[in-house]
């Protein structure tokens, strides 16, 4: 199993920017793609962005493409998502997960390891 843990949410105004972090351990980082959803008030949980275990690869929500990037560093066991232009409507909060597999996937039954979320709120 791994363990994730999220930080980067807060309170935003919107047209703002935030930039989420996620630090894994438990197991080897570069073997998994990694993944962010989202899940907002009285929604179900969504795919937003992925990337693959080397970081050649990278998967968006189509909606999102152009104000969401997902990287990640291996040296440091971490990924990220930077937001910019944030509007209302992308207030969720915000889950990272591991992939049992190396190639990025949009589908949350590709991932067995998810964090405990950070809340993403974005003021009008």
């Amino acid at each position: 199993q791994v363990q994730l843990v999220e930080s980067g949410g807060g309170l935003v105004q919107a047209g703002g920017s935030l930039r989420l972090s996620c630090v894994a351990s438990g197991r080897f980082f570069s073997r998994s793609a990694m993944g962010w959803f989202r899940q907002g008030p009285g929604k179900e949980r969504e795919f937003v962005a992925s990337i693959s275990g080397s970081g050649s690869f990278i998967s968006y929500e189509d909606s999102l493409k152009g104000r969401f990037t997902i990287s990640r560093d291996n040296t440091e066991n971490t990924v990220y998502l930077q937001m910019s232009s944030l509007k209302p409507e992308d207030t969720a909060v915000y889950y990272c997960a591991s992939s049992r597999y190396t190639d990025r996937s949009s589908s949350s039954r590709d991932y067995d390891s998810w964090g405990q979320g950070t809340q993403v709120t974005v003021s009008s």
